[in-house]
């Protein structure tokens, strides 16, 4: 049912509509609109308990949205409404919310920028389930300092996952050999991503070339399980190693976002030592737990700079 489950119980100011983030107040219209119907063995969630989510996990996932662009995924009437993808602020929006204009053909693009924790309530409060995240900051737009590998498995099934925790192996160990550091996190949807940080010292072009010779050389060595075939007839049961988010105003789902499937799964960080759980999957943690594991530091292994592209490159040449 819904109501909030997190931290200390609902102050005043939360009971009359608004909800206290440092120096703002942040309204909440509506706070009993269910955004997460209960269906089966999933439960029902409310635009509060949304917000309530967001507002605790803010310190673990702020630094991973700050300075970047984002596109939003909106459900204003929940699941069972329509979706839509948001790029630009609109002329409502609180001028608080710091922006980015990028260029695009024909005209600019004025992407959110969430820097604190009342932009991030802000935007649950306009019922944006799901934050998309460049791979690049707004200081240096054109030059990502993140890679992101999407292993997408051919079906939904337990044996399907199986392929993926195979796959988060056998590309961990390449990137290992090519001493790039890695992470894991799941989708919250069907598999997971393993991100690599990157020195933000090389273009888009150069980043997404580099990612493509990754998954080929891992396709390479297991080509009855992966594949790097972006048509879906060209796949067959074989998993997807998309290296597509690795382009210029392109997106991938940022850490600790909620997910908009029933029973609201959150994208959630891990360590690789968690691959081997046996209830490991990518649904496994929701808006009730995720903030447990965002506690244990999943990606404290990660340096804090990320690594240039050059060495590892020369270390994949000899590879292959």
């Amino acid at each position: 049912m819904g109501g909030t489950r997190w931290g200390s119980p609902r102050s005043s100011e939360a009971e009359s509509g608004g909800v206290r983030a440092g120096r703002r107040t942040v309204e909440v219209h509506r706070p009993d609109k269910v955004l997460f119907p209960g269906e089966g063995r999933a439960k029902e969630y409310t635009k509060d308990d949304l917000v309530s989510y967001y507002r605790e996990v803010a310190p673990f996932m702020l630094p991973h949205l700050r300075g970047r662009p984002l596109m939003l995924e909106r459900h204003p009437d929940g699941l069972d409404g329509p979706r839509f993808m948001q790029k630009n602020l609109q002329a409502h929006d609180p001028d608080w919310i710091n922006r980015i204009e990028v260029p695009k053909e024909g005209g600019t693009v004025c992407h959110p920028v969430c820097d604190d924790t009342a932009t991030l309530l802000y935007l649950a409060d306009q019922a944006s389930l799901t934050l998309h995240r460049w791979l690049a900051r707004v200081d240096a737009i054109d030059r990502p300092d993140l890679l992101v590998f999407d292993l997408d498995p051919a079906g939904d099934s337990a044996d399907a996952f199986d392929s993926v925790r195979r796959a988060a192996r056998q590309l961990g160990e390449l990137l290992d050999r090519i001493e790039l550091p890695s992470a894991l996190m799941t989708t919250g949807s069907r598999g997971l991503h393993v991100v690599v940080p990157i020195n933000g010292q090389h273009d888009f072009d150069e980043a997404r070339e580099f990612a493509r010779t990754v998954a080929d050389t891992l396709a390479d060595a297991h080509p009855d399980e992966l594949t790097t075939a972006a048509r879906k007839k060209d796949r067959g049961n074989r998993l997807y190693v998309d290296v597509q988010r690795n382009a210029y105003a392109q997106t991938a789902v940022a850490p600790f976002t909620v997910r908009a499937r029933p029973g609201a799964p959150v994208a959630t960080p891990i360590s690789w030592d968690q691959l081997d759980e046996p209830d490991l999957g990518p649904r496994r943690w929701t808006i009730d737990n995720a903030v447990d594991q965002a506690r244990t530091d999943p990606w404290s292994a990660l340096p804090r700079r990320g690594r240039a592209l050059g060495p590892a490159r020369r270390k994949l040449d000899a590879l292959q």
